[in-house]
């Protein structure tokens, strides 16, 4: 939903909410354009409804984004632009928590910029970032892509960088990632909070020795003594 303020970010689980996954031309959210954006609704832990469309993003698609997720120049020369596509999403979307993987620092600055730029408004949907979540309640794994993550739970990763795909697969491991919240290992409990943003800890090293810096940095610079 449009709002002149931004949503805030959740680390915990809701049985209501939407997922959702862009495709774009790079990794830019200053240069980049949206080429696909999917969408699945959940009720109660349920999937209620799915919303999926290529995006017109008036330019050449690079080729190394077309290898990335297969998305070519003739597939998207007769789908519509962001802004019709955008209104359509949050539409679909309405006041709904949005659920994605990395969404923190990629997604969601896609979504702000269009909706500033099309009709001078922000998102206000609060969010979670399942890449935050894992990397709380997994502590054991050593990589977190979502694909990783995917393989972690036995969910197949056929058709993963597609947006609807990748929609598939986060929503069910936000289902499992919600276990995992509900009864943490002993890792997990012994994992480090950022107290600003939710993220996770990781011990970095500085001009005077080590701390406690958070893995959200430049976007949150919080720090603690060790």
């Amino acid at each position: 939903m449009l709002s002149r303020k931004p949503g805030k970010k959740l680390n915990t689980y809701v049985s209501d909410y939407v997922v959702f996954d862009l495709e774009t031309t790079g990794v830019s959210c200053n240069s980049d354009d949206v080429v696909e954006i999917s969408a699945i609704k959940v009720i109660g832990g349920e999937v209620v409804d799915e919303f999926t469309t290529l995006v017109n993003p008036g330019r050449p698609i690079p080729y190394h984004a077309s290898e990335v997720n297969g998305i070519t120049d003739d597939m998207v020369k007769d789908s519509p632009f962001f802004e019709e596509v955008l209104f359509d999403f949050l539409e679909f979307v309405g006041d709904s928590v949005l659920v994605g993987h990395n969404i923190h620092t990629f997604d969601m600055k896609f979504l702000y910029r269009d909706a500033e730029r099309f009709w001078g408004e922000t998102i206000g949907n609060d969010y979670i970032d399942t890449l935050q979540i894992a990397r709380i309640y997994l502590p054991q794994l050593s990589h977190y892509k979502l694909v990783d993550l995917a393989k972690y739970y036995g969910i197949s990763t056929v058709g993963a960088h597609r947006a609807l795909n990748d929609c598939r697969m986060n929503q069910i491991v936000f289902e499992q990632l919600a276990k995992e919240m509900a009864n943490p290992s002993e890792d997990a409990k012994a994992v480090k909070k950022c107290p600003k943003c939710g993220n996770v800890l990781r011990k970095r090293k500085g001009r005077y020795g080590e701390f406690w810096g958070c893995m959200s940095y430049p976007g949150c610079t919080y720090t603690r003594n060790i």
